[in-house]
């Protein structure tokens, strides 16, 4: 009787470790997961390359801004140059018109300067456009 107890015993136990299925479920779980989180990777990746061409347009834009009067001239007119930094630029300058001024001949002229920055990429030409009013000779 003593041998059947033995034996009875020894079935009850349960097996240590995982089955096939549970593995692939987590294997399954796993890929999915990875997936997802390179997805969003690739994607951080991207909008950072793209942030960094806006950042470095606007500080280009921005430096022809400052440059009317010294590198570019500061008459009426569109003025453009030799890309820089793999970028295209543009500035207009025209006058601005202000109705309300409180003398007849005012003593300087308000011009409108726009500076406008672009660039290829895969989705076309994406650009940049400052704009400011400086005060200039009158007309």
């Amino acid at each position: 009787m003593k041998l059947h107890l033995a034996t009875t015993r020894g079935c009850k136990r349960r097996q240590t470790g995982f089955s096939l299925l549970e593995v692939l479920v987590a294997f399954a779980i796993l890929s999915i997961s990875l997936g997802v989180l390179l997805q969003i990777f690739s994607k951080a990746m991207a909008t950072t390359a793209i942030s960094e061409d806006y950042a470095q347009a606007v500080t280009l834009a921005e430096a022809k801004l400052n440059a009317v009067g010294t590198e570019v001239p500061f008459e009426e007119g569109v003025h453009t140059g030799d890309p820089e930094q793999g970028m295209d630029w543009i500035v207009y300058v025209e006058p601005y018109q202000v109705t309300d001024w409180p003398a007849e001949d005012p003593p300087f002229q308000p011009y409108r300067v726009t500076a406008v920055a672009s660039w290829p990429s895969a989705r076309g030409t994406r650009r940049v456009t400052l704009r400011t009013i400086r005060l200039g000779q009158p007309l």
